[in-house]
């Protein structure tokens, strides 16, 4: 009998155990089928905004702009004709899952490398980081851009393991690069928000915001234009 009771046991053990197990390598799977689709899809948007930025600096080069012609060149009062460039209509900014893209953030220390959003909404943290609040990438005041930290290393997962003296590299819709230095780093808490209301006296500086691992709080970085 107790030999029974014990075998039972046993098996019960090893069926959750083997469930755990399952629970696991499921687990573990859907992390990384998850990481993968968010780098392949940020892929596919950095491609986009890249051509973005080519196709606009090179349809700034073909059309100079407006021409005037004088209709007969021996008679000084012919009235001038001016020429218009072609109507060209203005093309849309790049979008990323129905989001526009502003900008392309790259930290090298930690291997980011994202298309910037122009809205914070929970759709748009899924798939990328966004700009919080401020004047817009590479403009003059304090441009706070925030991301989600799911652990995994992906957005600002890794923005633990920044430091002073990172660099921070931020490209605008013109194709303008624009190199930050970190020079301040600390945690706060959620409901914090003077460091996006802060006083850059005339200088281009960004905010990092994302929260820390156990989300009760948040990790907030301060970089100015090198």
């Amino acid at each position: 009998m107790l030999n029974s009771k014990y075998s039972k046991l046993l098996t019960a053990l090893l069926i959750i155990a083997i469930i755990i197990i399952i629970g696991i390598v499921i687990y573990v799977i859907a992390s990384w089928y998850k990481t993968y689709t968010t780098e392949t899809g940020a892929e596919g948007a950095l491609e986009e905004f890249e051509g973005y930025i080519n196709s606009t600096n090179i349809a700034g080069e073909t059309n100079p702009g407006t021409n005037i012609t004088i209709e007969d060149p021996e008679n000084d009062n012919s009235t001038p004709t001016i020429e218009e460039p072609e109507d060209e209509a203005l093309e849309e900014k790049p979008k990323y899952e129905g989001f526009d893209m502003v900008g392309k953030i790259e930290i090298p220390k930690t291997d980011v490398e994202y298309p910037v959003l122009d809205v914070v909404t929970p759709k748009s943290l899924e798939v990328a980081v966004a700009v919080l609040y401020g004047p817009g990438i590479n403009e003059v005041g304090n441009t706070v851009i925030i991301g989600h930290n799911f652990r995994n290393g992906t957005f600002f997962s890794d923005n633990n393991k920044l430091e002073i003296g990172d660099k921070i590299y931020l490209t605008d819709l013109d194709g303008d690069e624009v190199t930050y230095i970190i020079y301040k780093k600390y945690i706060t808490t959620t409901d914090d928000f003077e460091y996006a209301t802060r006083d850059t006296n005339g200088l281009r500086e960004i905010s990092l915001s994302t929260c820390t691992d156990d989300s009760n709080e948040r990790i907030i970085i301060w970089a100015k234009e090198e």
